[in-house]
């Protein structure tokens, strides 16, 4: 007879667990390869007189659609970078203790509807870069994953994390001049599409188990 996991059952189960063999450092690693990423394309870009920061995403055109792939490693200087390099720093480790599968996915959902929705809803002749959105997506996934995934324990950290960074989600809407607040909106939706998928995929896998 199956058995619907339940949220007594979720802390004791696979979802979000770290897998077997994985540790903190590999964490670390990971998150601080990927910043230290960033800060090279900044570099490149600043010996390249910043002319890489047209290959942003350019809302409704053509051209601009490739900018989806490039616009989150760009950054519009090393102010830019710096101001969104802790919060990359937090929110991605705390995504990759579960697993760097997990954070792959997590951000790839992130990248692509953060990106889409700055190109059909950007202003007109303008170009988005920088990697907020990426931020934003990986804050509200790690604040609503517990609700999808039943985990107790992922509900007390994301309130944890509203406490300590609600006040950036702000951000979402407009009103700062030269501030993508689509990309911050966008992201923030990426991010809660993939705790909705990934939350949902972890619930059939424990419910398939208890058959």
């Amino acid at each position: 007879m199956s058995k619907t996991p339940g949220w007594n059952q979720v802390d004791h189960q696979s979802a979000g667990r770290p897998v077997a063999g994985f540790r903190i450092p590999t964490a670390g690693l990971v998150i601080v390869s990927f910043v230290a990423l960033l800060y090279l394309v900044e570099l490149v870009n600043t010996l390249a007189g910043n002319r890489l920061d047209a290959a942003g995403v350019q809302p409704r055109e053509v051209d601009g659609l490739d900018g989806i792939l490039f616009a989150p490693v760009l950054h519009e200087g090393w102010a830019h970078l710096a101001a969104n390099t802790v919060p990359l720093l937090v929110f991605g480790f705390l995504i990759l203790l579960s697993s760097i599968a997990r954070w792959v996915a997590v951000t790839v959902v992130v990248w692509v509807v953060g990106g889409v929705g700055v190109w059909l809803t950007g202003g007109d002749h303008t170009v988005h870069i920088g990697a907020s959105g990426l931020a934003f997506g990986w804050l509200v996934y790690l604040l609503v994953r517990g609700l999808f995934s039943h985990s107790v324990r992922q509900v007390l950290l994301g309130l944890v994390l509203l406490f300590l960074y609600g006040g950036v989600l702000v951000g979402v809407f407009p009103g700062q001049p030269g501030v993508s607040w689509q990309g911050h909106l966008f992201g923030a939706v990426g991010g809660v599409l993939a705790a909705w998928w990934l939350g949902q995929r972890d619930r059939n896998g424990r419910t398939a188990a208890l058959k």
